[in-house]
């Protein structure tokens, strides 16, 4: 039997047919200031400590997969289509994106299409093919696994949650938060005064197939938190899962973004979505419940509060109730959408 991970493994390519396109540019502040006013802000005190929180947007959308699917092209261009109506501060991969083969640069043309400010999350299929995680991030234009950024005086974390670790072998893909990047984590997090929003593949709270280290990792951002005396980390926003949820943990909001494609719905799922014409050049998408139209998310966030703005769609084909699954087999229930939400948190005291 092929399993979804064999499945998954589509397309290896050598290395020197890789092509990578131009990098993105991340916005810099103090290398944008005349050389006496970078001697004066580098000997003042940090900078972010004296930037007001300003309202910011972002775009985001998860595990697009656009190795597998049939439109993603289609897929793809409607996301950017309707992001350039928008004009968000910078929009976000949450993994799960595509693999850095040459003839995925098409996914890549229609990316650049936004001209504003891009970020990448790795996710565990990214690498699928032999490709190694650099190897993704350069056919992306990103830089590195994990990393973080400011931006309208708040703070950002990616996180690369596809390490090994060493002493714990979990089935399937790796999906740990190794020590050297939660002993990176702490100290960025200690440094900075702003609100933060975390972004991480695979869910810190879900138990099934999420980060193996996760309650770790919470506690780490709740001792921040406590350290900081106010809720500095104020959302953690994950994909991977292809499900649609919100929890709240000790202050802490997380979020799951819902796959911008498909639910995953087992190795003994049959489709009848399609004709099997269309499964004998997508056979994946046989064990699949594939959505008709892309979903995504704007993300606002304010002062006090955060708003998130999702999209729906249906199941292509056959409807949801008529497929004969149990939309509770994975807990949260199966849906075809991202959740509109009203969020808040608490204020510096």
């Amino acid at each position: 039997m092929i399993n979804r991970k064999k499945f998954l493994k589509i397309g290896t390519l050598g290395l020197s047919s890789l092509f990578a396109p131009a990098a993105f540019t991340h916005a810099r502040t103090i290398s944008n200031l005349n050389p006496k006013a970078t001697e004066d802000a580098l000997s003042a005190a940090p900078k972010q400590s004296r930037t007001k929180q300003q309202s910011l947007t972002f775009g985001i959308i998860a595990d697009l997969h656009y190795d597998l699917m049939h439109d993603g092209d289609r897929r793809a261009q409607l996301f950017i289509d309707a992001i350039n109506k928008e004009q968000p501060d910078f929009i976000i991969s949450l993994g799960d994106f595509c693999m850095p083969k040459p003839a995925n640069t098409k996914l890549m043309t229609i990316w650049a299409q936004f001209k504003g400010k891009k970020h990448y999350v790795l996710g565990n299929h990214d690498t699928d093919g032999g490709f190694t995680k650099q190897q993704a991030l350069t056919f992306w234009g990103a830089e590195k696994p994990y990393y973080s950024f400011d931006d309208k005086g708040l703070h950002f974390v990616v996180l690369d949650g596809n390490e090994k670790d060493p002493n714990n072998k979990v089935e399937g893909y790796p999906r740990t938060i190794g020590q050297e990047q939660l002993h990176w984590l702490k100290q960025d997090l200690q440094q900075t005064k702003l609100r933060t929003v975390i972004f991480c593949h695979q869910g810190l709270e879900n138990t099934m197939s999420g980060i193996d280290n996760g309650m770790q990792v919470r506690y780490l951002l709740e001792q921040i938190n406590t350290e900081s005396g106010f809720n500095k980390v104020i959302l953690v926003l994950t994909g991977h899962h292809h499900l649609n949820y919100h929890n709240e943990i000790n202050g802490i909001h997380y979020v799951q973004i819902n796959s911008s494609s498909y639910y995953w719905a087992g190795e003994t799922f049959e489709s009848k979505a399609f004709d099997e014409t269309f499964y004998k050049n997508h056979g994946i998408l046989k064990r699949t419940l594939v959505y008709k139209d892309p979903i995504w998310a704007l993300v606002s966030i304010g002062k006090k509060d955060i708003t998130i703005r999702g999209t729906e769609t249906v199941m292509a084909g056959v409807p949801l109730n008529q497929t004969g699954i149990d939309v509770y087999k994975d807990v949260y229930p199966i849906s075809s959408k991202i959740d509109s939400r009203h969020l808040t948190y608490s204020p510096k005291k």
